[in-house]
């Protein structure tokens, strides 16, 4: 991709004036506009806070990516910026952001702006090239800085691809060869800077190096067994999990993608001599233990259940809102067609909801014991569900089949090599179905039956007192993180019950999907009735967060929350709690897990859960509006 196609140089601003983040951003999208690049504008930077909520796009090392893709887009653009001061974008390093590119894609253009994330990336990686850029004084000086970089990149490239062919057909044993992967959360920018800085100082240091990235568009350059086999050792430099297994018995250094960028000789000299840990790949090296301990406990459990709870929600929502349908149609009688197939693709013992427990299960188990703990998980799962143990003995499956596959590997790791073949698909599967199935049936599945249950009983009988008062906690914690571990917990809860018990589970839905609508419609109130105390932007964002809101999109509130926690969030969590102790104390009840106001009707009472909506919102809106301070003019 040639990064000038998709520049402009009268859209180019080389002396920006802003001296805020959100004023660097305004500054750029308004040179979209006024080159006829967006068509809206208000919704362009809806889509650049919503990235940005995400983590900064400020890189680092003094340059700014910001970027989106939407419909508001009329023609993939990047337009340029620079700051001669800079401004504090809160970038990565904590360092200030002198020069902006900000890639605008629209809706209809793939991954445009992925591609061209990576390849701004790997020319921006050379410093002096960077300074080139802040010294330009005219827009097609910058334009000409880039073309000439571009085309000597291409070469490298080419010159680059004629080598490995000639690796390829002599490769030599006493040749100084390194290969490395790189790998960020996001897998844009960071990724492919980790990669040119490799390979810009192997080249200076006289070192053949090949580099793997896994990407936002996936693997790329993927290394071969040969070139693995006759490296003289490995660097793997990510902040995400990449396979593993291909290095089995290889030098593995693990570090950062951040060191990747700024410690690159480090990093060769290291896996030139040697200096790193021998992975196996099955037995759990000192490597891996060293990893995990930099891992608090918590954020181990919370990844593992975050990655079963990930898999399973499409299976919760696809056959949730049917199953909710299909109870429209049961009026109509059992025999009715339309309710015998929703009926079947989405509940009882054939459709999407039969997954559920297993599905969870495995893909927690899968989180901790890699795929060969797959299997036992959604086993385990099954046999929780079949026995009556419910969302929580599904949970236990999941864990007890990952750490029984991760203590299997360390029983198991002293046998000859050999024998490896046979671990993957004799042992593991035969001994952890075997452990985690007997563990299941004959200790935890009864225990957790009776606490499932004792829980539905429970919550079946509750007095409207204690309904209530859950109700306000669920609520509540819907509007605590918006979408974050405290909502989520919340919301596994409503699925535990709602895949428990019966038709009355919509109790505990109706709570969280009301405490999780306030929030955005909360916003977006007091963004209409107290103006002045939000800016011009956050008046037209909020205009969204009615739709937002009302589809049950409590990430809508994200941006407004990131700007000013404490009174949108502390306004937010009143108002949801109030939403969500009125529908128990209504005994409304939504047999949907998702969907918002498009699910109402399939309630018991769906007037009384939008008064309750209502209700919420308004309190909290008016907290906001009241506790919130005006703008500075």
């Amino acid at each position: 991709m040639k990064i000038t196609d998709l520049m402009i140089e009268s859209a180019m601003l080389l002396d920006m004036k802003a001296t805020t983040k959100e004023g660097a951003i305004d500054e750029l999208i308004t040179s979209l506009e006024k080159n006829n690049r967006i068509n809206d504008p208000q919704l362009f930077k809806e889509m650049i806070l919503k990235r940005e909520a995400q983590s900064s796009t400020g890189i680092g090392d003094g340059i700014a990516m910001p970027h989106a893709k939407t419909k508001a887009v009329n023609e993939a653009t990047v337009v340029f910026g620079h700051s001669k001061k800079g401004i504090d974008y809160k970038a990565l390093d904590g360092q200030p952001s002198y020069l902006f590119f900000m890639i605008a894609a629209p809706e209809g253009a793939a991954d445009v702006h992925l591609q061209t994330l990576a390849a701004l990336s790997r020319l921006l990686i050379d410093h002096d090239f960077v300074e080139q850029i802040k010294q330009a004084g005219t827009a097609h000086e910058v334009a000409q800085l880039f073309n000439e970089k571009q085309a000597e990149h291409d070469a490298e490239e080419k010159k680059e691809a004629e080598a490995k062919n000639a690796h390829a057909l002599k490769a030599s044993s006493e040749e100084q060869f390194v290969v490395a992967v790189t790998a960020c959360p996001t897998g844009i920018a960071h990724t492919y800077m980790a990669e040119d800085a490799l390979k810009k100082k192997a080249k200076e240091m006289g070192v053949a190096i090949r580099v793997e990235t896994n990407g936002s568009e996936g693997a790329k350059h993927v290394l071969t067994k040969d070139e693995i086999a006759r490296a003289a050792g490995v660097i793997v430099a990510a902040d995400k999990k990449v396979e593993m297994a291909r290095f089995d018995g290889k030098k593995v250094l693990q570090t950062p993608v951040s060191d990747g960028i700024r410690k690159p000789e480090e990093l060769i000299n290291k896996a030139l001599h040697g200096q790193a840990p021998v992975y196996h790949a099955e037995g759990g090296g000192a490597e891996e233990s060293e990893q995990v301990g930099k891992e608090s406990v918590w954020s181990k459990v919370y990844k593992d259940l975050m990655n079963g709870i990930s898999h399973m929600l499409p299976f919760v929502v696809g056959g949730g809102i049917l199953l909710a349908i299909s109870f429209l149609f049961e009026h109509l009688g059992k025999d009715n067609t339309i309710f015998q197939m929703l009926s079947a693709i989405a509940g009882g013992d054939t459709g999407a909801f039969h997954f559920l427990i297993p599905i969870l299960a495995g893909f927690i188990a899968m989180s901790i014991g890699d795929r060969p703990a797959l299997m036992p998980g959604m086993v385990g799962g099954f046999l929780a569900a079949s026995a009556n143990a419910g969302f929580l003995g599904g949970l236990a499956a999941g864990f007890l089949a990952g750490w029984v596959i991760i203590l299997l590997k360390k029983v198991f790791s002293g046998l000859p090599r050999t024998l490896d073949g046979i671990k993957p698909i004799l042992l593991y599967p035969v001994l952890g179905l075997l452990v985690t199935g007997g563990l299941m049936y004959h200790i935890l599945n009864p225990i957790f039956k009776w606490i499932n249950t004792g829980l539905i009983g429970g919550l079946n009988h509750l007095g409207t007192g204690n309904a209530v008062l859950l109700g306000v906690v669920l609520g509540g914690m819907m509007a605590v993180d918006m979408g974050g571990p405290v909502n989520k917990a919340a919301y596994t809860f409503a699925i535990g019950v709602f895949t428990s018990s019966g038709n009355e589970n919509g109790l505990m839905m109706a709570a969280v999907m009301a405490g999780g609508m306030v929030p955005p419609i909360a916003i977006a109130l007091a963004s209409s009735l107290f103006k002045h105390k939000f800016t011009e932007e956050e008046r037209k964002a909020g205009i969204t967060n009615y739709v937002l809101g009302l589809s049950f999109i409590t990430e809508g509130a994200i941006p407004f929350a990131a700007a000013d926690p404490l009174h949108i969030i502390g306004s937010s969590v009143i108002g949801a709690a109030i939403a969500g102790g009125l529908t128990q104390l209504w005994n409304i009840n939504i047999p949907a897990p998702h969907g918002g106001i498009f699910v109402v009707l399939l309630g018991n009472h769906p007037i009384l859960f939008l008064v309750s909506i209502i209700i919420g919102s308004i309190v909290s809106g008016l907290i906001l509006g009241l506790w919130k301070k005006p703008v500075k003019q």
